[in-house]
């Protein structure tokens, strides 16, 4: 039987041409990271399921991708009256893959913090997958970049963060990028100022979606789950907030905001004496992270060029190695997400602009005799980091030129019987179609 060539929804292949632009993009990243002292890590694309659940919130333990237990998973499975579709996922599933790399992070430093030195600054690239449903810039399997330093209470990890963001942008030559900042301290000071303190979660949630649905729309969303109509009034005296100045006033009876604004002052205040290449920091009161293990100042990185949602996200979270048995280490960390990031660059064709291409060198094979004689110079061509190769068939020439154009090499070389009497190479160059005879010394020379 045949079976028809196809992909998981929300996944995709990538071809040499697209991995070679976001190789790019990683090199450049890893580059920032490890310019800021961070340090690679890696974990495992399963973790136990009840590593990740509860992490969340209830939307996002949803979007979990559970993986069924192996061998006969149905074996032991009793049906009775109580018997639903989540108590069967209990039963079949105990790992699942991870949503991000933060929680597995929170895991992996409790679980190795005798080998750790505090603070622990780790960066981390890997594969994450979440069961949404797919669309532009939106995937079920996609690649993200983290930097996170655990143990540490300073808010100069903040400004650090910040800074680092906007070297990340500024070397991949990505203009007009806005950092979103605020702090989930206030937002649970604006939302006991709404006296709606018990909806918290259906709050958070809904104003992730004001720049999708309109903030009409997050209050229908939100008196749906029981706010009132005045403590919707009171949100909209929030939003119309412009500065922390602003936000200091509505709060100034609020004993439980002061530390946020606080923080928020400070972080404002850093900045201010740095100079950033490519992004700018706002301040914006609807920005929330639904995400439950923030507790701090978050984060949220978008491009003024191109509405295609978030680059970058992340935030302080100070209680989450404390599920894992930890509670004296506060965390903070950011996410690139390299998908969108690629998006970006292709729409504004920054790849086209930025990326120099080594050198491609094809030797065109004349028969065995002849491709022997050319491993040689092959060798000592790639020993000088010149990318190389032979056709591995002697077979029509125009076919190996047609080859050598469809990979888009720089030049043909031809070392028949001819060039090897007279001790050179025939080189073509593929862009101007020059032909030229050099010695091989001349030739790497004129490449490097």
């Amino acid at each position: 039987m045949r079976i028809k060539p196809s992909i998981p929804k929300g996944t995709r292949d990538f071809t040499p041409d697209i991995m070679f632009r976001r190789e790019f993009i990683f090199k450049n990243v890893k580059s920032i990271f490890k310019n800021y002292g961070y340090s690679q890590i890696e974990t495992p694309a399963m973790e136990n399921i009840q590593t990740l659940t509860g992490k969340y919130g209830d939307e996002g333990d949803r979007l979990i991708f559970k993986v069924l237990n192996s061998g006969d998973y149905l074996k032991d499975i009793e049906i009775d009256e109580n018997f639903s579709s989540k108590t069967l996922a209990s039963k079949i599933t105990s790992k699942a893959l991870r949503y991000d790399l933060t929680v597995p992070f929170a895991r992996f430093v409790v679980q190795n913090q005798e080998k750790l030195t505090f603070p622990f600054k780790r960066y981390q690239m890997q594969n994450v997958w979440r069961a949404d449903k797919p669309q532009k810039g939106r995937f079920r399997e996609f690649f993200q970049c983290d930097v996170d330093i655990v143990g540490s209470n300073s808010l100069l990890s903040e400004v650090e963060l910040i800074q680092l963001t906007d070297d990340v942008f500024t070397s991949l030559c990505i203009p007009n990028v806005k950092i979103f900042i605020n702090n989930r301290k206030v937002l649970v000071a604006m939302i006991d100022k709404m006296q709606s303190s018990e909806y918290f979660s259906d709050i958070v949630i809904a104003l992730d979606k004001i720049d999708k649905i309109g903030i009409d729309n997050v209050k229908k969303e939100i008196m749906s789950k029981g706010v009132t109509l005045e403590s919707c009034d009171v949100l909209n005296d929030f939003i119309k907030c412009n500065s922390i100045a602003d936000l200091e006033n509505l709060l100034s009876d609020s004993d439980s905001s002061s530390n946020g604004l606080d923080e928020l002052k400070f972080i404002f205040d850093s900045i201010s004496k740095l100079e950033l290449k490519s992004c700018e920091i706002v301040f914006n009161i609807t920005l929330a992270r639904g995400l439950d293990y923030y507790t701090g100042c978050i984060f949220e990185v978008v491009t003024k060029d191109l509405n295609i949602g978030s680059i970058a996200g992340g935030g302080r979270y100070d209680d989450l190695t404390s599920v894992f048995g930890n509670n004296q280490l506060s965390g903070l960390g950011i996410s690139f997400g390299i998908d969108r990031i690629y998006l970006v660059m292709e729409e504004l064709g920054l790849f086209d602009i930025q990326i120099d291409k080594d050198p491609s060198v094809m030797f065109i094979n004349f028969g065995n005799v002849e491709a022997l004689e050319c491993l040689p110079i092959l060798q000592e061509l790639r020993t000088s980091g010149i990318i190389s190769e032979i056709y591995p068939d002697p077979t029509k020439i125009k076919k190996q030129m047609s080859y050598a154009n469809n990979k888009s090499f720089d030049f043909v070389v031809m070392y028949g019987e001819n060039e090897r009497k007279r001790g050179l190479i025939s080189v073509k160059n593929m862009a101007t179609g020059q032909q030229e005879d050099l010695s091989v010394n001349d030739f790497i020379k004129k490449l490097n």
